[in-house]
């Protein structure tokens, strides 16, 4: 399952959500403020170590760090990791 950590003030996680749901992929959208401090230090490490930036998504130990949305990188990416055809 994809793991999409967001936070619901942010535009970019909203175009993301969008994007996987128009795509049909499934996901498990994950509020970064109510995740446990482990897990929020991981998506921390994955996206420098300075602070969380979302959306950040992981699938099956795979990470992707947070950035602007861009739907043909996402695209790319989702379909690397044989989540799009």
């Amino acid at each position: 399952m994809l793991n999409v950590y967001a936070w619901n003030l942010c535009p970019h996680c909203h175009r993301t959500v969008e994007f996987l749901k128009k795509c049909g992929v499934p996901f498990r959208y994950l509020e970064i403020e109510e995740q446990p401090a482990d897990v929020i230090r991981k998506v921390i490490d994955v996206n420098g170590g300075e602070d969380w930036v979302v959306p950040t998504l992981e699938y099956n130990g795979l990470w992707r760090p947070g950035q602007v949305f861009d739907e043909k990188k996402l695209e790319h990416d989702l379909r690397a990791w044989g989540l799009l055809r």
